[in-house]
């Protein structure tokens, strides 16, 4: 990454995060009670552009949680807190989303919930970092953001070598692919995935026959598809976001090529099969976690948040349940400083809507389960969930483990 940005992009990103503040400014939380006790909490998503459905429905996520917090009299240190959001458009441009990371610490936000991207996500983890601030990311899965030795890290959701592995070996020994192609976005997101799944499916017997590249922007296919269909594979796995998934698999119809078509947590929202229409059915993509119809908590949140915003795209969930972690280890402190707090995150076992959560010595989740689905008649099915290891709180790793990850 460059380190100087163009004054166009400088510009853009300036006017974007004044832009953005404004709507936050207009869409403000009720005002604080009386005496309480302010706690700014940073989101950044894309809220623009092809990826805008996914970043608002995080945006939601977050929101839900900070309103049941507010509505039912939140306390720390025996004072009640008024939860207030502060929501950034990061267009999932990496270098917008180091500006709006800049714009969080200069407000003084009290921890971040984001980004969605790993590509954002990464870059701007070096800022949090160097600030002191407590960042969850609900959906950024690439290992690098947790590999980097940031104490104030950490993540709820399975990351990529989990879920690449789990694809890998589900698309050779139960899906029957011997010849497999692979297509990336090149994000850190989609290759990392792609990576991780290209080695799984080679430890379990299968053969890559091409691995080809894009990227989050594309909309057109046909050569990429073309020189695959020549190669005859079994399986085209993409790793990216169903923004381009949607249309790859159209045209993979149009084209002719017959084969099965599997994707990561990126392709599996309600927007795929809305965009992909018939071209979706019999797609398989994973998702990390147990189905929410399956958590005890699951049917009940599915509930609350349709009623207010409409179907769940995808990381809705764990953004709520990455809000109500950082919640509980401010409450456990006694304090909304992260520096205070920073510790308790380390001892969270939170029962959340996603999975018990719990985080090893880097910020990962641990146990965390990985689900396969397929389109069966429009709809997403759940096929297998191949569960994680048990959580084992990071404070039961401390003497084996560094003070600062």
């Amino acid at each position: 990454m460059k380190k100087v940005l163009t004054l166009a992009v400088l510009a853009a990103a300036i006017g974007l995060a004044a832009c953005s503040k404004k709507e936050n400014e207009g869409a403000a939380a009720p005002a604080a009670a009386a005496g309480a006790l302010v706690v700014k909490i940073g989101h950044a998503a894309p809220l623009t552009g092809p990826q805008a459905h996914l970043g608002k429905d995080n945006e939601n996520g977050v929101r839900l949680a900070i309103d049941e917090l507010n509505a039912k009299g939140f306390e720390i240190g025996g004072k009640k807190v008024q939860f207030e959001l502060l929501s950034e458009d990061d267009q999932a441009d990496p270098r917008v989303a180091t500006t709006v990371a800049k714009k969080f610490v200069d407000d003084g936000v009290n921890a971040i919930i984001g980004h969605l991207n790993s590509g954002t996500t990464i870059p701007a983890s070096r800022i949090y970092n160097e600030a002191g601030i407590v960042e969850v990311s609900p959906s950024a899965t690439n290992p690098k953001y947790t590999q980097q030795g940031y104490a104030n890290a950490f993540r709820v959701m399975a990351n990529d070598v989990q879920q690449g592995a789990v694809l890998g070996e589900f698309a050779v020994k139960e899906m029957g692919a011997k010849n497999v192609a692979i297509i990336d976005d090149k994000t850190a997101y989609g290759a990392g995935l792609a990576a991780e799944f290209e080695k799984a499916v080679i430890a379990s017997g299968g053969v890559i026959v091409v691995h080809e590249y894009t990227n989050d922007k594309a909309s057109d296919f046909t050569a990429i598809l073309t020189r695959i269909k020549g190669k005859k594979p079994d399986l085209l796995f993409y790793g990216g976001m169903d923004g381009q998934g949607a249309p790859m698999a159209k045209q993979m119809k149009t084209l002719g090529l017959t084969s099965r078509f599997l994707g990561g947590d990126g392709i599996h929202t309600a927007e795929f099969i809305k965009l992909a229409g018939a071209a979706a059915e019999g797609t398989t993509a994973s998702l990390p976690g147990v189905p929410l119809q399956d958590m005890p908590k699951g049917p009940d949140f599915k509930k609350r948040f349709e009623a207010k915003y409409g179907v769940i795209q995808l990381y809705a969930p764990y953004c709520y349940d990455a809000m109500m972690v950082v919640a509980e280890a401010m409450q456990r402190a006694g304090s909304i400083e992260p520096a205070r707090y920073l510790p308790e995150m380390m001892k969270t076992h939170h029962d959340g809507v996603t999975a018990s959560i719990g985080f090893d010595a880097k910020g990962d989740l641990t146990g965390g389960a990985i689900t396969v689905y397929r389109i069966v008649d429009g709809d997403w099915k759940v096929i297998k969930t191949i569960a994680g290891a048990p959580v084992v709180p990071a404070a039961a790793e401390a003497a084996a483990v560094p003070a600062a990850r």
